[in-house]
């Protein structure tokens, strides 16, 4: 029988507020057995860059990363955001490493293709390398996973934290029992997006479908369950999508199998 491990994945917006901060480091030390934590930061990579007179540009909420906004971001997620998280974690007993995809060449990527749009120095996970992350859990170390990775030639890429906390969940499936929560501004998935209390409790891939086709779930939502799909059908256990404050409780929309 595979032991439990949860993986949480939480947004920039949660851990650059001191408030939302401190809450998700108690619920996270309080949360059991095995986990790793995955996060962003792009409010503060931006808030740097504009310090350094680097323009951040976007597009469809994916930020474009030319050669001076890869230092800005590493600089961010890789030191100023995840050490923030890891010197928390270790204040509450929380034996916590933090780790870009670099490290131990945890994560490796490929720069993404030029399509429609140029995003630059950004990576699409290639592989995640179970061994050292299940080494580092069974020694009872905690990963805290920036939203980094490489290429294997010496350069660092940008990737999507939502992305990375996918993947490395599916990849542990493979080792553990893998729950994967991502945690946003909302309680779950919701009928009404004007009524914070609509939340779905369960979805299958079918109703998903359905309520797509119905306008009730649309615009970041969608690729965000299309990815739990995938989770769920490459061997995770079941996916949470909550939000940051019912961490401990685990309430808001389920899937699984």
């Amino acid at each position: 029988m595979k032991e439990k491990l949860t993986v949480i994945k939480v947004g920039g917006k949660i851990v650059e507020e001191e408030a939302s901060l401190i809450k998700l480091l108690n619920d996270f030390a309080d949360v059991e057995g095995y986990k790793v934590l995955v996060h962003g930061g792009g409010r503060s990579a931006t808030k740097i860059a504009a310090q350094l007179g680097i323009e951040s540009q976007m597009v469809n909420g994916r930020r474009i990363t030319d050669a001076d906004t890869l230092k800005v971001v590493t600089m961010v997620y890789g030191g100023l955001v995840n050490k923030n998280i890891v010197a928390g974690l270790q204040a509450r007993g929380v034996n916590a490493l933090g780790l870009t995809g670099a490290d131990m060449d945890v994560i490796r990527s490929v720069k993404r293709p030029v399509k429609e749009v140029d995003y630059g120095y950004v990576g699409d996970v290639k592989k995640v390398e179970t061994d050292c992350l299940s080494t580092l859990l069974q020694a009872g170390i905690v990963p805290i996973m920036a939203p980094l990775t490489h290429d294997g030639e010496g350069n660092i890429l940008n990737t999507n934290a939502d992305t990375i906390a996918g993947e490395t969940a599916k990849a542990l499936a493979t080792k553990f029992d893998v729950t994967l929560v991502y945690c946003f501004e909302k309680k779950g998935v919701l009928r009404d997006e004007n009524d914070d209390d609509s939340v779905i409790a369960h979805i299958t891939p079918e109703e998903f479908k359905q309520y797509v086709d119905e306008g009730v779930i649309q615009g970041g939502m969608i690729p965000k369950l299309e990815n739990s799909f995938e989770a769920i059908n490459a061997g995770v256990s079941e996916v949470v999508i909550t939000s940051s404050n019912d961490v401990a409780a685990m309430q808001g929309t389920h899937i699984r199998k």
